[in-house]
């Protein structure tokens, strides 16, 4: 095993971070760092991990089959309750950088994680250990601002707050690697796969995609040379946030709410029907449109969604992706349309995003067992209802024309879907 620095603390060492921070951490070049895990609220994932020496395997789930990994990266696992470990590591001069998965609950007023970010700053500055640099991995636009404000917030001492506006940078970044729950039948497995770690009983399992792009924000503080291994470092994360939320959240909230409504079960699925893939190739050809990127970059990122998309081997459900779709849908749709309409007034909204409203104001009216969402817009709504949830600037005569058209159509494509389910047979 690599002997390496303990420079990274990271909260909330669930899968995903496992795949991702740790992945490409391991795959740097240059000086060897560490990572000293916590986790959220419950120590099963740090015991497992201490257990097999902080080891694990990575398997990579691609169509054509599966590959496996060891990642040797995570130095020190420790529950989030060990308050003493979090603030001796962070207090600690080797330590320069701390990265959270904490999802976006861990930024909202009365989460503890500001709380413990403060502690152990706190300790830092006590120790007089230096500057330091907090990077937000989870799924938030610009949220490393949105991390600085928690912590800020949740800071009480005046000479503390002005220690840390001097010596604790926040940078922004955008993280993308779809990694599925870990199954029983993959732990079993295991031991089929070349390169597996003997007796793993915490591995992860991923896509083969992965992406991060970083704000070049440290000022300074020694962190890896991720760039090394793939990381995007760049001035300004937000065209990136926006490719993101449009091309691939966007997508997938059509796929999920059309999908559905046509009987499919997974992206997978969905992607292979003619008519949800007609509808993300409008949508995101109004995307493009917007993007503030180079339209090759666009193309490709598009061509590596529809590989990603297809891949039946990574199961990724509808009825996960539909949930909170009254938070989702104005970043994800409703933002394309605005800049739509900014840049042309007279463009109108597109069809693709019509069909993603229409396909929700359906999912919320038909299918009200499946609505996970308590800011949605009830059974009994009509397309102003929908309209006011997520968009009221857009309940023109226009645009309710078109969603109200959309929704006929997905009508017409939902009832053939079963006739042709039914063998052709009226019921």
């Amino acid at each position: 095993m690599t002997d390496r620095r303990p420079g990274i603390v990271h909260v909330g060492v669930g899968a995903f971070a496992r795949a991702h921070l740790a992945w490409y951490t391991a795959h740097t070049d240059g000086e060897p760092w560490g990572i000293t895990a916590f986790t959220g609220r419950s120590p099963d994932v740090a015991d497992a991990l201490t257990a097999q020496g902080c080891r694990y395997t990575l398997v990579t789930r691609a169509a054509s089959g599966d590959s496996a990994e060891v990642v040797d990266t995570i130095t020190a696992a420790h529950p989030g309750s060990d308050d003493t470990a979090w603030r001796h590591v962070v207090a600690s001069p080797e330590t320069t950088i701390v990265t959270l998965t904490v999802t976006e609950q861990g930024y909202r007023p009365g989460s503890d994680v500001p709380t413990r970010l403060v502690a152990g700053l706190d300790a830092r500055r006590t120790a007089g250990s230096g500057r330091i640099a907090l990077v937000s991995l989870d799924n938030l636009t610009h949220n490393g601002a949105v991390l600085r404000d928690a912590v800020l917030d949740a800071v009480t001492d005046d000479a503390l707050r002005d220690w840390i506006e001097a010596n604790v940078t926040f940078p922004s970044s955008m993280v993308d690697r779809i990694t599925p729950a870990t199954t029983d039948d993959d732990v079993a497995h295991l031991p089929e796969l070349p390169g597996a770690l003997a007796g793993d009983r915490v591995p992860v399992v991923t896509e083969p995609f992965a992406e991060w792009v970083l704000e070049d924000a440290f000022d300074g503080i020694d962190r890896p040379a991720w760039q090394t291994a793939g990381v995007r470092i760049v001035d300004d994360v937000t065209p990136y946030e926006q490719r993101k939320l449009w091309l691939l959240n966007g997508s997938h909230s059509l796929l999920a709410y059309l999908g559905l409504q046509l009987g499919h079960d997974t992206v997978a699925e969905a992607m292979d029907d003619p008519v949800c893939r007609t509808a993300v190739e409008q949508l995101w050809d109004e995307a493009a449109l917007e993007l503030p990127l180079p339209e090759a970059e666009v193309t490709d990122a598009r061509a590596a969604l529809v590989e990603r998309f297809a891949n039946p081997r990574i199961r990724h459900t509808l009825r996960q992706i539909a949930s909170g779709g009254s938070q989702k849908l104005p970043v994800r749709i409703v933002d394309v349309v605005r800049h739509r309409l900014s840049r042309d007034p007279s463009a109108g909204i597109g069809a693709g995003a019509a069909t993603a409203l229409a396909a929700w104001w359906l999912h919320v009216t038909g299918r009200p067992d499946l609505v996970d969402d308590p800011g949605a817009p009830g059974p009994d709504s009509d397309v102003h209802d929908v309209l006011a949830v997520v968009a009221p600037e857009l309940d023109t005569t226009p645009v309710v024309a078109a969603v109200t058209a959309a929704a006929e159509g997905i009508r017409t494509a939902a009832a053939a879907a079963r006739q042709s389910s039914n063998g052709g047979v009226h019921a």
